[in-house]
Protein backbone atom coordinates (compact mmCIF):
# COMPACT_ATOMS: atom_id res chain seq x y z
CA UNK A 1 0.00 0.00 0.00
CA UNK A 2 3.03 2.24 -0.27
CA UNK A 3 5.39 3.70 2.31
CA UNK A 4 4.32 6.04 5.08
CA UNK A 5 6.81 8.68 6.21
CA UNK A 6 6.85 10.02 9.76
CA UNK A 7 8.62 13.37 10.01
CA UNK A 8 9.39 14.91 13.41
CA UNK A 9 8.79 18.59 12.72
CA UNK A 10 9.10 19.31 16.44
CA UNK A 11 10.31 16.87 19.10
CA UNK A 12 10.69 19.17 22.08
CA UNK A 13 8.87 19.94 25.28
CA UNK A 14 6.96 23.10 26.21
CA UNK A 15 10.13 24.96 27.19
CA UNK A 16 12.37 24.60 24.15
CA UNK A 17 14.73 22.19 25.88
CA UNK A 18 17.74 21.47 23.70
CA UNK A 19 16.63 24.20 21.29
CA UNK A 20 13.92 21.93 19.92
CA UNK A 21 10.59 22.96 18.44
CA UNK A 22 7.39 22.01 20.22
CA UNK A 23 5.47 18.88 19.35
CA UNK A 24 4.47 18.44 15.72
CA UNK A 25 4.68 15.24 13.70
CA UNK A 26 3.95 15.19 9.95
CA UNK A 27 2.76 11.92 8.43
CA UNK A 28 2.95 11.63 4.65
CA UNK A 29 1.73 8.91 2.30
CA UNK A 30 1.45 8.84 -1.48
CA UNK A 31 -1.75 10.90 -1.45
CA UNK A 32 -1.98 12.58 1.95
CA UNK A 33 -0.16 14.75 4.47
CA UNK A 34 -1.44 15.35 7.98
CA UNK A 35 -0.11 16.54 11.32
CA UNK A 36 -0.26 14.98 14.76
CA UNK A 37 -0.22 17.92 17.18
CA UNK A 38 0.65 21.48 16.27
CA UNK A 39 2.55 23.23 19.05
CA UNK A 40 2.96 26.99 19.13
CA UNK A 41 6.26 26.89 17.21
CA UNK A 42 5.07 24.47 14.52
CA UNK A 43 4.58 26.91 11.65
CA UNK A 44 8.15 28.18 12.09
CA UNK A 45 9.45 24.60 12.12
CA UNK A 46 7.44 23.69 9.02
CA UNK A 47 8.87 26.66 7.12
CA UNK A 48 12.40 25.75 8.19
CA UNK A 49 11.94 22.13 7.11
CA UNK A 50 10.17 23.05 3.85
CA UNK A 51 6.84 21.42 4.65
CA UNK A 52 4.13 23.33 2.83
CA UNK A 53 1.21 24.16 5.18
CA UNK A 54 -1.32 24.24 2.35
CA UNK A 55 -0.61 20.56 1.64
CA UNK A 56 -1.82 19.51 5.12
CA UNK A 57 -5.26 17.92 4.89
CA UNK A 58 -5.95 17.46 8.62
CA UNK A 59 -4.48 18.04 12.05
CA UNK A 60 -4.91 15.56 14.91
CA UNK A 61 -4.60 16.97 18.42
CA UNK A 62 -3.78 14.88 21.50
CA UNK A 63 -4.65 17.48 24.14
CA UNK A 64 -5.26 21.16 24.71
CA UNK A 65 -1.94 22.49 25.98
CA UNK A 66 -0.16 25.24 24.08
CA UNK A 67 2.85 23.14 23.11
CA UNK A 68 0.50 20.67 21.42
CA UNK A 69 -2.33 22.76 19.95
CA UNK A 70 -1.12 26.37 20.30
CA UNK A 71 0.07 26.53 16.69
CA UNK A 72 -3.45 26.25 15.32
CA UNK A 73 -4.27 30.01 15.42
CA UNK A 74 -1.10 30.74 13.45
CA UNK A 75 -1.77 27.86 11.04
CA UNK A 76 -5.30 29.07 10.32
CA UNK A 77 -4.27 32.69 9.81
CA UNK A 78 -1.43 31.64 7.52
CA UNK A 79 -3.86 29.53 5.51
CA UNK A 80 -6.19 32.50 5.07
CA UNK A 81 -3.72 35.33 4.53
CA UNK A 82 -0.56 33.80 3.07
CA UNK A 83 -1.23 30.42 1.48
CA UNK A 84 -4.69 31.54 0.28
CA UNK A 85 -5.95 28.08 1.04
CA UNK A 86 -9.10 26.85 -0.67
CA UNK A 87 -8.99 23.13 0.21
CA UNK A 88 -10.94 22.03 3.29
CA UNK A 89 -9.12 21.42 6.57
CA UNK A 90 -10.17 18.91 9.20
CA UNK A 91 -9.15 19.40 12.82
CA UNK A 92 -9.51 16.34 15.03
CA UNK A 93 -9.18 16.15 18.79
CA UNK A 94 -10.78 15.90 22.21
CA UNK A 95 -14.16 17.36 23.19
CA UNK A 96 -13.89 21.10 23.71
CA UNK A 97 -11.25 21.62 21.02
CA UNK A 98 -13.28 24.01 18.87
CA UNK A 99 -14.24 26.22 21.83
CA UNK A 100 -10.68 26.37 23.18
CA UNK A 101 -9.32 27.16 19.72
CA UNK A 102 -11.73 30.08 19.32
CA UNK A 103 -10.71 31.39 22.73
CA UNK A 104 -7.03 31.08 21.86
CA UNK A 105 -7.52 32.89 18.55
CA UNK A 106 -9.26 35.76 20.29
CA UNK A 107 -6.49 36.07 22.89
CA UNK A 108 -3.72 36.02 20.30
CA UNK A 109 -5.41 37.85 17.41
CA UNK A 110 -8.56 39.66 18.53
CA UNK A 111 -11.38 39.27 16.03
CA UNK A 112 -9.64 36.54 14.04
CA UNK A 113 -12.12 33.82 14.99
CA UNK A 114 -14.97 35.86 13.52
CA UNK A 115 -13.43 36.14 10.05
CA UNK A 116 -15.00 33.64 7.68
CA UNK A 117 -12.17 31.73 5.96
CA UNK A 118 -12.14 30.98 2.26
CA UNK A 119 -11.95 27.27 3.02
CA UNK A 120 -14.09 24.87 5.00
CA UNK A 121 -12.91 23.97 8.50
CA UNK A 122 -14.40 20.80 9.93
CA UNK A 123 -14.03 19.71 13.56
CA UNK A 124 -14.18 16.06 14.60
CA UNK A 125 -14.38 15.22 18.32
CA UNK A 126 -12.90 11.90 19.38
CA UNK A 127 -14.44 9.61 21.96
CA UNK A 128 -12.21 7.26 23.92
CA UNK A 129 -11.65 3.82 22.41
CA UNK A 130 -13.96 4.59 19.48
CA UNK A 131 -12.32 4.14 16.05
CA UNK A 132 -13.17 7.19 13.96
CA UNK A 133 -12.76 7.41 10.18
CA UNK A 134 -11.30 10.72 9.05
CA UNK A 135 -10.99 10.75 5.28
CA UNK A 136 -8.81 7.72 4.47
CA UNK A 137 -7.35 7.23 7.94
CA UNK A 138 -8.73 5.75 11.14
CA UNK A 139 -8.04 7.37 14.51
CA UNK A 140 -8.60 5.81 17.91
CA UNK A 141 -8.15 7.84 21.09
CA UNK A 142 -7.08 6.27 24.37
CA UNK A 143 -7.32 8.11 27.72
CA UNK A 144 -4.05 9.67 28.86
CA UNK A 145 -3.14 10.54 32.45
CA UNK A 146 -2.56 14.23 31.86
CA UNK A 147 -4.70 17.20 32.93
CA UNK A 148 -5.39 19.81 30.23
CA UNK A 149 -8.86 21.10 31.06
CA UNK A 150 -10.36 18.61 28.59
CA UNK A 151 -9.81 14.91 27.91
CA UNK A 152 -6.19 14.15 27.03
CA UNK A 153 -5.50 11.32 24.61
CA UNK A 154 -2.94 8.95 23.23
CA UNK A 155 -3.68 8.54 19.52
CA UNK A 156 -3.54 5.39 17.41
CA UNK A 157 -3.63 6.17 13.69
CA UNK A 158 -4.04 3.62 10.91
CA UNK A 159 -3.12 4.71 7.39
CA UNK A 160 -2.12 2.76 4.28
CA UNK A 161 -1.94 -0.46 6.26
CA UNK A 162 0.47 1.02 8.83
CA UNK A 163 -0.17 1.84 12.48
CA UNK A 164 1.34 4.93 14.11
CA UNK A 165 0.79 5.61 17.82
CA UNK A 166 1.68 8.72 19.80
CA UNK A 167 1.39 8.66 23.58
CA UNK A 168 0.79 12.38 23.88
CA UNK A 169 1.69 13.70 27.33
CA UNK A 170 0.89 11.21 30.08
CA UNK A 171 2.13 9.59 33.23
CA UNK A 172 2.80 5.91 32.74
CA UNK A 173 -0.47 4.00 32.42
CA UNK A 174 -1.04 0.48 31.15
CA UNK A 175 -3.35 2.05 28.57
CA UNK A 176 -0.15 2.77 26.62
CA UNK A 177 0.32 -0.98 26.20
CA UNK A 178 -3.19 -1.30 24.80
CA UNK A 179 -2.87 1.74 22.54
CA UNK A 180 0.47 0.70 21.03
CA UNK A 181 -0.24 -3.02 20.58
CA UNK A 182 1.50 -4.33 17.43
CA UNK A 183 1.99 -0.78 16.13
CA UNK A 184 4.56 -0.19 13.42
CA UNK A 185 5.84 2.81 15.41
CA UNK A 186 5.12 3.94 18.94
CA UNK A 187 6.26 7.50 19.68
CA UNK A 188 6.39 7.82 23.46
CA UNK A 189 6.88 10.82 25.70
CA UNK A 190 9.98 10.58 27.88
CA UNK A 191 9.94 13.90 29.68
CA UNK A 192 12.25 13.01 32.57
CA UNK A 193 14.90 10.35 33.07
CA UNK A 194 14.01 8.65 36.34
CA UNK A 195 12.37 11.04 38.77
CA UNK A 196 8.61 11.11 39.13
CA UNK A 197 6.90 14.19 37.70
CA UNK A 198 3.13 14.57 37.82
CA UNK A 199 1.33 14.20 34.48
CA UNK A 200 4.45 13.08 32.55
CA UNK A 201 6.30 9.88 31.71
CA UNK A 202 9.88 8.93 32.53
CA UNK A 203 12.49 6.91 30.68
CA UNK A 204 12.77 4.64 33.73
CA UNK A 205 9.07 3.80 33.59
CA UNK A 206 9.23 3.05 29.87
CA UNK A 207 12.16 0.68 30.35
CA UNK A 208 10.48 -1.03 33.29
CA UNK A 209 7.52 -1.85 31.05
CA UNK A 210 9.45 -2.28 27.76
CA UNK A 211 8.99 -6.07 27.68
CA UNK A 212 5.20 -5.61 27.82
CA UNK A 213 5.11 -3.40 24.74
CA UNK A 214 4.42 -5.30 21.52
CA UNK A 215 5.05 -2.42 19.10
CA UNK A 216 7.60 -3.05 16.34
CA UNK A 217 9.51 0.17 16.94
CA UNK A 218 9.60 2.77 19.69
CA UNK A 219 10.88 6.35 19.51
CA UNK A 220 11.22 8.68 22.49
CA UNK A 221 10.16 12.32 22.26
CA UNK A 222 9.18 15.39 24.35
CA UNK A 223 12.39 15.20 26.36
CA UNK A 224 13.44 17.78 28.93
CA UNK A 225 17.02 18.77 29.70
CA UNK A 226 16.93 16.05 32.36
CA UNK A 227 16.84 13.38 29.64
CA UNK A 228 18.91 15.18 27.01
CA UNK A 229 21.78 15.61 29.47
CA UNK A 230 21.86 11.83 29.98
CA UNK A 231 21.39 10.82 26.35
CA UNK A 232 24.42 8.52 26.49
CA UNK A 233 22.56 6.37 29.02
CA UNK A 234 19.39 6.04 26.91
CA UNK A 235 19.07 2.68 25.13
CA UNK A 236 16.06 3.58 23.00
CA UNK A 237 16.17 5.83 19.91
CA UNK A 238 15.44 9.49 20.58
CA UNK A 239 13.61 11.76 18.15
CA UNK A 240 15.11 15.03 16.97
CA UNK A 241 13.73 17.85 14.88
CA UNK A 242 13.82 16.97 11.17
CA UNK A 243 14.14 13.21 11.68
CA UNK A 244 12.20 11.17 9.11
CA UNK A 245 11.30 7.50 9.48
CA UNK A 246 9.69 5.24 6.88
CA UNK A 247 7.11 2.69 7.99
Amino acid sequence: MGPVEVHFVGSGDAFGSGGRFQTCIAIRSSDDLFLVDCGASSLIAMRQQKIEPRDVSKILITHLHGDHFGGLPFFLLEAQLVSKRTAPLTIVGPPGLEKRLIEAMEVLFAGSSKVEPNFDVRFVELKARTPTAVDSIEVTAFPAAHFSGAPSYSLRVETKGKVFVYSGDTQWTDTLIEASAEADLFVCESYVFEKEVALHNSYRNIMEHRSRLTCKRIMLTHMSEDVLARASEVELPMAKDGLTLTL
